[in-house]
């Protein structure tokens, strides 16, 4: 019972912060209709920059990790502007195509500019751990989890009642009938895309500090996918909810099937589970579904 509640609490914390990543999926699909397929890239940069900070330049943790945000909001507002705003009106396979080979050209300049060496970060957090009963909880999961809902709290209260984040729904539910009101579609998604850099950052930064950071947590943005898809790619309590499911799912997996198989079956089960609701819920837990009339 105690192991299972020890893998129980991994689980929440690596979920939450999947639907921290996951939420960028979701706000640049509600603007654009477009998966954005560099949001693994988003993330390790925006991690690398924060470490560099602190590593190369001792600037504290919270300091550098504003920056890293600064940096990465700044980052998206130019790959939208320069990039992708070219491809508005066009159709979406286009957009989605250009976030493919973004993708790619984001990770050769990760990997000319810091190498594939695993860093560390230095220690951030306390190393005394918590103790809930029985169970020994990192002070560092901890922290990760109340950022993250922080995070999400504050992210749903800007969607919910800012006018720039109504602005956003509206665009997201009728492009045309929010340009008819005034609103600019352009800015709308170039919003998107700095939040969804930012969300990214945040994401890798706390997993950074919990696994270490090298190239490979990029692949962080394709293991999040089908978080965004099994919640509803159009629902942000979907993104919350369908990232605990897979956090869960996949450390439980690995605490009792792995050992059983040799290993590696964490890394399928949230693709398994996906398609299994899928096949029940097309549209993911919480998505809309959408009747086109011609």
């Amino acid at each position: 019972m105690i192991f299972f509640l020890q893998m129980l609490v991994t689980g929440i914390v690596v979920g939450s912060v999947y639907a921290l990543v996951a939420l960028g999926f979701v706000l640049i699909y509600k603007s654009s209709d477009a998966i954005n397929f560099a949001q693994g890239e988003f993330l390790l940069i925006g991690t690398y920059v924060c470490l560099t900070l602190i590593t190369a330049y001792n600037i504290p943790f919270v300091a550098a990790l504003l920056i890293a945000l600064i940096f990465s909001a700044v980052l998206g507002f130019v790959i939208e502007r320069i990039v992708l705003r070219p491809f508005i009106g066009e159709p979406v396979i286009s957009m989605i195509m250009a976030t493919i080979g973004l993708s790619s050209v984001l990770a050769g300049i990760v990997h000319i500019t810091w190498g594939h060496e695993t860093r560390v970060f230095p220690k951030v957090f306390s190393e005394q751990p918590v103790k809930l009963g029985e169970i020994v909880i990192a002070p560092v999961y901890l922290w990760s989890l109340l950022i993250v809902f922080i995070m999400l709290g504050i992210f749903t209260l800007f969607f919910k009642y800012s006018k720039l984040g109504i602005a956003m729904r509206a665009t997201a539910d009728d492009q045309q009938a929010a340009m008819s009101m005034g609103i600019s579609v352009k800015m709308i998604f170039a919003v998107a895309w700095a939040i969804a850099a930012i969300v990214s950052a945040v994401g890798g930064i706390l997993l950074g500090n919990i696994n270490g950071v090298n190239a490979s947590l990029s692949a962080i943005g394709l293991k999040v996918l089908p978080v965004a898809i099994l919640g509803g790619l159009d629902s942000i309590p979907g993104a919350i909810i369908g990232g605990l499911i897979i956090g869960i799912l996949e450390s439980l997996t690995g605490g009792y099937l792995d050992p059983l198989v040799g290993g590696g079956l964490k890394e399928v089960m949230p693709f398994v589970i996906l398609v299994l609701i899928l096949m029940f819920k097309p549209y993911g837990l919480f998505g809309k579904k959408e009747i086109e009339r011609v």
